[in-house]
Order: C-alpha cells, then sequence, then structure tokens
C-alpha cells in the first residue's frame, strides 16, 4: 500500500477469511495500527460484496433489494411518464446497471431466477403492464436479453477478446483450442476443449468448464467475425432468437 501511495481506512477495513480446507481452523486476528482485525464473513471491496464461498449471494440480494427499491419509486410516478421517459429514467438507468453488474459474476441458477423476476418488472413497468402480463413480446420490443441469455453474451464477448488477444493474458490458461485425434473438417474452425468436470468447483473451473460449452454451439460465422463489432452483433442476434423468437 505504501509503495503505491495507498492509505487503508481503518474505519471500513475487513478481513475475509476464504478456507481452503474445512478443517482448517481460521480463528485468526490482524493488527493494522491500532485497529484489530477479526475474520468475517463477508466483506465490500470496490462495491462489491465478498462472501467467504465466492458464491455472491450477498452481493446478489443486496444489489436486488436496491433495484427493487427503485421500481418502487419509479412506479409512483408512472403515470406521468411516457414509455421513453421511463425507459431512460436515472432510476431505470440504475436498474439495468444494477443487474449488469450482477450478471458479470456469472451467478449461481438458483439466483438468477429473482433476477429475471426484477427484470420482467421492469419491462412491465415501463410499458405499463399488469403483473401478469407475457414479458417475452416485452423484452422484443425493448430488445432487451433474459437474465441467463445476458450471462452467456458477458461471458462469450469476454472469450472473443480472449482469443483475438485483447483481453488480459491470465485469461488464456482457462480456454484451450480443441484438436481432433483425426484430420476432420472442425480441425479448420475455432472450437474450444471442453475439459472434465473434476475437482474442485472454482470461479475459473467455471469459466474453463461452461464458456467452451458456449462457443462451440456458436453458428461458425460468428466465429470467424471479423472485428469485436461485428461478432458482438451477430452473437445478439444469435441469443437474442435463441432466448426469445425461438420460445
Amino acid at each position: 500500500m505504501r509503495e503505491h501511495h495507498l492509505k487503508l481506512n481503518l474505519a471500513k477495513s475487513e478481513l475475509l477469511v476464504i478456507p481452503a480446507c474445512p478443517s482448517i481452523n481460521y480463528n485468526l486476528t490482524v493488527q493494522l495500527s491500532s485497529t484489530t482485525l477479526k475474520p468475517t464473513r463477508t466483506a465490500r471491496n470496490l462495491g462489491v460484496i465478498l462472501d467467504d464461498n465466492l458464491s455472491f449471494t450477498d452481493h446478489i440480494s443486496t444489489t436486488a433489494w436496491s433495484c427493487r427499491f427503485i421500481l418502487y419509486n419509479i412506479k409512483k410516478i408512472r403515470p406521468y411518464l411516457t414509455e421513453q421517459a421511463t425507459d431512460t429514467s436515472p432510476g431505470s438507468c440504475y436498474l439495468k446497471t444494477g443487474l449488469l453488474q450482477l450478471t458479470t459474476f456469472g451467478p449461481p441458477s438458483s439466483s438468477i431466477k429473482p433476477l429475471q423476476m426484477i427484470q420482467n418488472a421492469a419491462a412491465r413497468l415501463i410499458f405499463n403492464q399488469p403483473k401478469r402480463t407475457h414479458v417475452t413480446p416485452l423484452f422484443i420490443s425493448l430488445h432487451w436479453l433474459p437474465v441467463a441469455a445476458c450471462i452467456k453474451f458477458k461471458a462469450l464477448m469476454l472469450t472473443y477478446k480472449t482469443l483475438s488477444g485483447t483481453a488480459p493474458s491470465y485469461l488464456n490458461s482457462l480456454l484451450m483450442a480443441y484438436v481432433p485425434s483425426r484430420n476432420l473438417r472442425s480441425i479448420s474452425g475455432q472450437r474450444l476443449l471442453v475439459p472434465t468436470q473434476r475437482g474442485a468447483r472454482s470461479l475459473s473451473r467455471t469459466f474453463t468448464l461452461t464458456v467452451p460449452q458456449w462457443w462451440n454451439e456458436l453458428p461458425t460465422s460468428t466465429w470467424t467475425a471479423e472485428s469485436l463489432t461485428i461478432f458482438k452483433k451477430q452473437l445478439k442476434t444469435h441469443l437474442f432468437h435463441e432466448h426469445l423468437t425461438n420460445s
């Protein structure tokens, strides 16, 4: 911290211990100046709430609560707003940012449902529709992808950047090109190797196991996109068709 001219805020410093083995005792303390830090189950870092299992459950719950609060406030003034004004209001923008921030981490499947419910409520609010209105036509009108598709979109965008050399170099070790044992047509493509699921589950392994499967399911024309802009457009069209117009 001193080498980078940074100073700790002792009042906000927290000690988060992520156990590598359940049998290890992490009953420890750290002394910083006159402050004694004891282990805590959650800690905030750069606006993200980390928990000791790195499941982001607490961060998801906190952000979801904020999104519901924003929806409640927008709903009170919705009769005085047009659809466009509702969609572009500061509260709506905050809501979208909150949902987007959550999808960045790839939450567990059990957390996708409450996030999807928030997105559904936001779409109904923009069009001033009742609670039981089917949301697929609303998403199509808004050009919104469902939460699960947003997660896939962001992961595949990161994959394209990694393969094209524009992502952080440490991500290269998480992806491996597929090399068939015989001379097949697939050798000329850009398929990725899907490793076997062994060992403990971690964030890097989730990326390593899941993303190659998603990548290999994309059309070949999307793999070979000449630029990130073209890839982004084709990817969104593919996911839009897969998750909305095909349902």
